[in-house]
């Protein structure tokens, strides 16, 4: 039995060198390896990652990105380089405690069922009232848009059979939104609660601004229904403008001048007109994320490595 442990990391310099002792800790009784990902941090990460795999070669992997590509890059890179029977996906600053890792372990080792774990914070003691509503709400809109399903609350603490790694890093599509992938190819998950710790150094990096931008990325990469809901309000204006327009053709038959109400048109054509644009936009938002998968990038590069038979030096 062995573990890959993925690590993403950006600016962790106070964190790494901490998270790598209690990870060594919690996994001495088994075999493992550390995949610690470097997603083109701006402090002096990569110099600690250099450091500790100076110190525990025998444990310790680095993938270095060239840029900063986003986490679910960096999770597809280090699932990519696992061969491991088991993986398991963790963040790199400490709030998801690498205690759990053998309960994890042994419950898959227990239940040949089940082929992947999901950790929940279901407390969410820490989390902002507004930030909490709005993650419910997010969770249960997606579940009501698309056919794959959201459990609330579900992170990307993650553990995978390999089976499981080789059909996630089978889809190869650059616009990743993980949390629907992990979901999308299947598999029997069991769901276990944890309780998200204090940062034990730095800032998150997942700000208000990035969760909307998390979210519209999630809602567009896992479902059609905006595009059909653009369709069906088109629809229904265009009949109600069309009705509105023989009441006025009828009207002006009857009383014999013209109809009155010029704020009200124009106060009508904005309306209208604001619809177009918000239409507009969500088909070019597919076409945009369409263009992309056509260009076929690669979903990252890798500037160098560490520890892996194909080094890139």
């Amino acid at each position: 039995m062995k573990l890959d442990v993925i690590i993403p990391c950006y600016n962790e310099e106070g964190n790494i060198t901490l998270m790598h002792e209690k990870l060594s800790e919690a996994l001495s009784e088994i075999k493992y390896n550390l995949i610690f990902v470097n997603d083109g941090s701006k402090d002096k990460t990569i110099e600690k990652l250099n450091d500790i795999y100076k110190l525990d070669p025998k444990h310790v992997k680095v993938i270095n990105f060239s840029r900063n590509f986003g986490k679910d890059a960096a999770m597809y890179a280090g699932l990519s380089h696992s061969n491991a029977e088991y993986a398991v996906i963790i963040d790199g600053d400490l709030q998801q405690n690498p205690k759990y890792l053998l309960e994890m372990l042994s419950f898959l080792e227990t239940n040949k069922d089940y082929d992947q774990i999901s950790m929940i914070n279901k407390t969410r003691k820490k989390e902002n009232g507004i930030i909490k509503l709005l993650k419910s709400m997010f969770y249960n809109f997606m579940n009501k848009l698309s056919d794959t399903h959201f459990e609330n609350g579900a992170s990307d603490f993650r553990m995978f059979r390999h089976s499981v790694v080789e059909s996630i890093i089978s889809l190869k599509e650059n616009n990743r939104f993980s949390k629907g992938i992990f979901s999308w190819v299947g598999y029997k998950t069991k769901y276990m609660e944890y309780t998200v710790e204090d940062r034990h150094s730095g800032k998150s990096n997942f700000n208000l601004k990035n969760s909307f931008k998390y979210a519209w990325n999630g809602i567009v990469n896992f479902s059609v229904k905006p595009l059909k809901i653009a369709t069906v309000v088109g629809t229904l204006i265009s009949f109600v403008s069309f009705i509105y327009l023989l009441v006025i053709i009828i009207k002006t038959l009857i009383t014999g001048g013209d109809v009155p109400g010029y704020p009200s048109l124009i106060c009508v054509m904005l309306f209208l007109g604001g619809l177009n644009l918000l239409a507009t936009g969500i088909v070019g938002e597919y076409i945009s994320k369409m263009y992309l998968e056509i260009k076929s990038r690669p979903i990252y590069v890798a500037k160098n490595t560490l520890g892996f038979d194909d080094d890139i030096l």
